[in-house]
């Protein structure tokens, strides 16, 4: 499947994204990207341990605290720290895509995802990506 169709299957196929390293920041990206998503429907769930609550939604420290799962995971962390999301979410065995943002890009990582049997989508921006394959 050519990146496009996959990027779309993705984007209309699942509706809970967990979103590790959402901010409380509005003027960060990692804020605005899923507000966005949110406002055209999907189910966002802020992963962050430092924060409560982010836009009107309860955050919660790691994946595995996350209640009734996710299918998508994306990331808003270094490229450093993507091992150690991805090995959390390859234990917590839940969801079916990992997704890092514009920038973020991590080899060994993604290969280990995909043989856990993980989609992953690297250095793509979420909402940028369903601007173009889906429109506003």
């Amino acid at each position: 499947m050519t990146d496009d169709r996959l990027m779309k299957d993705i984007l209309t196929r699942y509706k809970r994204i967990a979103v590790v390293g959402m901010s409380k920041n509005p003027e960060k990206e990692a804020h605005t990207v899923p507000k966005y998503l949110i406002e055209r429907g999907y189910d966002v769930i802020p992963v962050n341990p430092t924060a409560t609550e982010i836009l009107g939604r309860k955050a919660y420290p790691d994946l595995r605290s996350v209640p009734g799962g996710y299918e998508v995971v994306d990331v808003f962390r270094p490229s450093t720290d993507v091992p150690a999301v991805v090995d959390e979410a390859i234990k917590d065995a839940r969801g079916k895509v990992i997704w890092t943002q514009l920038g973020i890009r991590n080899e060994e990582a993604a290969k280990k995802a995909e043989a856990a049997g993980f989609t992953v989508i690297q250095s793509r921006c979420i909402r940028t990506e369903h601007l173009r394959l889906l429109g506003p």
